[in-house]
């Protein structure tokens, strides 16, 4: 890898995400050697993923080079690789360019989309998590209304604008009010020759209530928010199977669809190495004690989604959500340094900021730990939040800008198929 050895301690970042960028720069500018590994040179701001899917954003305007954020640090090196195994026996990980020694190693690998053992949901549908994944969404999508325009089957020209999207967590209830949005403000105007008052959206949740993670009255607006919008929602059912055109569930509900999505779940995206059921617990994620360290281990540590703390507040460990993961990544900076001067360690501690949810214009609502609210202020403060932690001026601006105009214009500019990707309906 050509990493150059120093009396330096190294220490290795697997992940560019939330948690890894927060350590990385937490570490930058101190007698360490970091090294950071990533099959991607870019960070993704994954929660506005669901904007690029809907032609809102451009993919450039939610990731950001992960050299030009440490590009001014030394003793920082970054690489290009997929981290194949970690041997915890020899201090080393194996990678597709190469072996590479440390002193301390930190997994923030982040997570992956669970699809829970179903193989044909896995092969048929569609997943949101990185941005390729978003602008084959947005291609899929784009695709399947002009589809809709040439054939003369009523049957498969209601499945090309039928929409299914499996889990109502803050994912797919922003993914449904955005698709919604698109069907009264923009479809009309693209294809005036289509009848698009017959575009289904329907938002499948297998629990009592979409948004569970946050109050009941957040839950039961934002389901109010999405039923104004159009958006069909499904609770207390479970989707069984997808085989490329049929919706399958636990009841007699059936849909035939050309575009399936599934945000029903993650799990994290854990390594050979530390994949052991000894580290491993419900979710795939590695158990950490409240260092962040991997429980058997005293130099390897993880953060982020892909670790789980279990605590009183959180038995089944914290939310796989940014705030935590920017936490953990500044305070195990802090940890390691203590470390390396002899120091004890300080333990985690997650200070919850909220939980809030877009669904679309004017619409959002904000669970905060003693203030709750949704509607119009909701909306401003998701925008604001958002806006605030997106990485680097020009990101901000050019998000900023495009808000502006699709609120003024009623309008999503990116709508474009730039690399085609097409599902065919199986006869």
């Amino acid at each position: 890898m050509n990493i150059p050895r120093t009396s330096f301690p190294r220490i290795v970042i697997i992940g560019g995400g939330f948690a890894g960028i927060s350590l990385a720069k937490k570490l930058s500018k101190q007698e360490v050697q970091v090294v950071l590994l990533d099959k991607n040179n870019y960070h993704t701001f994954q929660p506005l993923l669901y904007q690029v899917s809907t032609g809102g954003l451009e993919p450039d305007s939610i990731a950001y080079p992960i050299r030009k954020i440490l590009k001014d640090f030394p003793n920082f090196h970054f690489r290009l690789a997929s981290v194949d195994e970690i041997k915890p026996s020899t201090n080393e990980v194996i990678t597709d360019i190469g072996s590479l020694k440390f002193d301390y190693l930190v997994i923030a690998s982040g997570s992956q989309t669970n699809y829970f053992g179903n193989s044909e949901i896995e092969k048929n549908s569609m997943a949101m998590k990185t941005i390729p994944q978003s602008l084959n969404l947005r291609s899929l999508i784009l695709e399947n209304f002009e589809d809709a325009l040439l054939t003369s089957d009523l049957n498969e020209r209601n499945a090309l604008m039928n929409f299914v999207i499996v889990g109502a967590g803050p994912t797919g209830v922003e993914l449904a009010g955005a698709l919604a949005e698109i069907k009264k403000g923009i479809l009309p105007k693209d294809y005036p020759d289509l009848d698009t008052r017959s575009v289904q959206i329907n938002l499948i949740q297998s629990s009592d209530r979409v948004l569970k993670e946050m109050s009941e009255n957040a839950s039961k607006k934002a389901e109010d928010f999405l039923e104004k919008l159009g958006v069909n929602v499904w609770k207390n059912v479970r989707v069984t199977n997808y085989d490329g055109k049929t919706v399958t569930t636990n009841s007699d509900l059936t849909f035939e669809t050309a575009t399936f999505i599934w945000a029903a779940g993650v799990e994290g995206a854990i390594i050979k190495g530390i994949d052991g059921s000894d580290y491993i617990t419900k979710g795939n994620r590695i158990l950490v004690n409240e260092f962040n360290q991997v429980k058997g281990f005293n130099n390897i540590f993880a953060v982020g989604d892909v670790a789980c703390m279990e605590n009183e507040e959180f038995p089944r460990g914290l939310p796989m959500m940014a705030q935590p993961a920017i936490q953990q990544g500044h305070q195990l900076g802090d940890n390691i340094l203590r470390l390396l001067e002899k120091k004890a360690m300080i333990p985690f501690s997650y200070k919850n900021k909220g939980v809030m949810a877009t669904i679309g214009r004017n619409k959002a609502v904000v669970d905060l730990k003693h203030f709750k609210f949704q509607g119009v202020f909701a909306w401003y403060v998701w925008m604001f939040v958002h806006l605030f932690f997106l990485i680097g001026f020009r990101n901000r601006a050019v998000v900023f800008i495009n808000w502006v105009y699709n609120y003024i214009r009623f309008d999503r500019e990116a709508r474009l198929i730039i690399r085609p990707f097409k599902k065919r309906l199986r006869s």
